[in-house]
């Protein structure tokens, strides 16, 4: 089959229309979402391919957080204020270096806890 200059034009549009049909991913786009949560994830650096090797290896809980929440840092951080406690990250992560646990409303026990996970 040949291509005409019209259908490469053609092609090219629908393909700059497809483009920029497509949505980025925003964090913070429904508002501060973080108090939503029942689940929290929690980090532990100890157990983190990236952390371990200090090269972006891994990353897949970056790339599969919907939220956008995660960064793609050594080591990877994890932004509560927005982050729903969805738990993809934690099952994406193969070395389960990021776990679920109950969210605590107060201030105090939460805190207490994360330190307790982390160590």
């Amino acid at each position: 089959m040949v291509h005409t200059e019209e259908d490469k034009e053609y092609e090219k549009n629908v393909s700059q229309s497809i483009l920029a049909s497509m949505q980025k991913i925003v964090t913070g786009e429904a508002g501060k979402t973080g108090s939503w949560r029942s689940m929290r994830p929690i980090f532990n650096a100890d157990k983190c391919i990236v952390v371990k090797t200090n090269k972006p290896t891994c990353h897949l809980c970056w790339l599969y957080c919907p939220e956008n929440t995660i960064t793609r840092e050594i080591p990877p951080k994890i932004d509560y204020d927005y982050c729903k406690g969805c738990g993809i990250c934690a099952t994406e992560c193969p070395t389960d270096a990021i776990i679920m646990i109950p969210e605590q409303k107060e201030e105090g026990n939460l805190e207490s806890q994360e330190q307790k996970e982390e160590h």
